[in-house]
């Protein structure tokens, strides 16, 4: 009877240090709104890599707080669009970085938005929904620090139809374009 006890209390324990280490590590999320149409969809769940997620990169799908939001309830979803240190601009719905134009293959329609020059601060990340013409996101002056970054949207569990890794996606700038140069006069930095 001893040993049996002492089984299921190992049991007991094996399966709350699992339980703590999944919720540690990953975070369930449910899509709430179209910012990130046509790529993510109102109510389709996804799991966001929180743990191993330390190396932001343009083209990621990222969770974060709301800016400006003391105690926010639901969390921002968006893609990552400029790194720390480059200057940001769009032109008729195409963003330039650093004067280079983004190829952003998964835009259905990029609302020929405009914005002017802006730097992205150090430590910062200036954020895009994939829904130009209906998100709120870093054109509206704020950028999101890398410590707030919950995570990285990482596999989408429902509905069955859209079951799979989440739409991250590996975004170059052309040959030949400067990653970090000095912003000239024009460019004013974002606030952060």
């Amino acid at each position: 009877m001893k040993k049996l006890v002492i089984e299921i209390i190992g049991t007991l324990l094996a399966g709350v240090v699992i339980f703590i280490l999944i919720n540690v590590s990953v975070q369930y999320s449910i899509v709430e709104g179209s910012s990130m149409e046509p790529n993510l969809h109102n109510g389709q769940r996804l799991l966001i890599n929180k743990i191993a997620y330390s190396n932001p990169q343009r083209g990621d799908i990222i969770i974060f707080p709301p800016p400006h939001v003391a105690n926010p309830e639901k969390d921002f979803i968006k893609r990552i669009i400029g790194m720390p240190g480059e200057i940001i601009e769009i032109k008729d719905g195409v963003v330039y970085i650093n004067d280079s134009p983004l190829d952003e293959p998964y835009i259905v329609d990029n609302a020929g938005i405009n914005m002017p020059l802006a730097v992205v601060p150090d430590g910062e990340y200036f954020v895009l929904g994939d829904n130009r013409g209906n998100s709120q996101d870093s054109r509206g002056g704020w950028t999101v620090s890398g410590e707030d970054i919950v995570g990285k949207a990482w596999l989408s569990i429902w509905p069955p139809s859209e079951w799979g890794l989440a739409p991250n996606y590996d975004l170059q700038l052309e040959p030949g374009s400067q990653t970090f140069i000095l912003p000239n006069a024009e460019a004013e930095p974002v606030a952060g």
